[in-house]
């Protein structure tokens, strides 16, 4: 037992995705319960699809160079969800349309640089369907910096949010910045899927954003508790994942969702 622990600890490459993994697994989680409670889990997976023109430009400009093309991604995210949120306030169109229409077209673009883009086709991949094993000293600190100042700004604002979560109406009584909660809201989401892009890829994103809060939704009374089972969920599909990718020789991107999955299966008979 002690082996089948230590010996991938023994390789560098497998710490740093472990720590990775788990970090990000957190952030999506605890960004997540906000996301599915207030009925956006569609934009998870708009965002995750819609960076992919930034990360062809991001290759296409530094040719090839893979730390800044995480910068490029973050900021197409940022922006993409910006629009969303300003499309959804001030059109005519309800939320879910204007998610609809930003990210078939943001992907349709993603899809055409990328076919472009020849000599970088089969690197780029590696942003489909995620390469945490890659993870660099350099990348481990920008995601456990990004995962933190997630995970905080959340705890700072725990009221401020989980009141304009549940009664935006009473909120605005109180005075508070519902619309700039929601915008802060749409931004996590965008921070929170390029994180976790290089953990599980674009193609399974939305996964680790929905799957381990709907855990804690299933076990959950309370909203703290929901968040709690939740990040419990993340953290041990991120460590058992990347043990299952290790020993079944499995793409890892796969292998945490593919827990993050069985620990929401094993929960269903339990909900409460």
């Amino acid at each position: 037992m002690i082996a089948f622990f230590s010996a991938p600890l023994s390789f560098g490459f497998f710490v740093r995705a472990m720590i990775a993994a788990m970090a990000a697994s957190a952030a999506c989680a605890t960004v997540g319960a906000f996301v599915i409670l207030r009925g956006m889990t569609f934009l998870g997976d708009a965002i995750a699809h819609a960076i992919l023109p930034g990360v062809a430009v991001g290759y296409l400009v530094h040719r090839g160079e893979r730390s800044a093309v995480f910068y490029w991604a973050l900021g197409t995210a940022v922006i993409t969800s910006l629009a969303i949120g300003a499309m959804g306030k001030r059109g005519r169109l309800k939320e879910d349309t204007a998610i609809g229409i930003v990210f078939a077209g943001m992907f349709a673009l993603g899809i055409g640089l990328i076919s472009t883009a020849r000599g970088y086709a089969v690197d780029l991949m590696h942003f489909l369907f995620g390469n945490v094993l890659a993870v660099s000293p350099t990348d481990l600190w920008l995601i456990l910096g990004l995962c933190g100042g997630v995970i905080l700004v959340v705890l700072l604002l725990w009221k401020e949010l989980s009141l304009a979560t549940f009664d935006p109406v009473f909120a605005r009584t109180l005075r508070l910045p519902v619309d700039a909660i929601r915008y802060l809201v749409l931004v996590l989401t965008a921070v929170t899927v390029v994180t976790a892009l290089r953990v599980v890829g674009v193609a399974l994103a939305l996964a680790m954003l929905v799957t381990p809060p709907a855990t804690g939704y299933l076990l959950a009374k309370r909203l703290p508790g929901m968040v709690g089972i939740a990040v419990a969920s993340g953290i041990l599909s991120g460590f058992w994942g990347l043990y299952l990718s290790y020993y079944a020789g499995m793409a890892p991107g796969a292998a945490v969702v593919l827990v993050a999955t069985g620990l929401f299966l094993l929960a269903l008979p339990f909900r409460r």
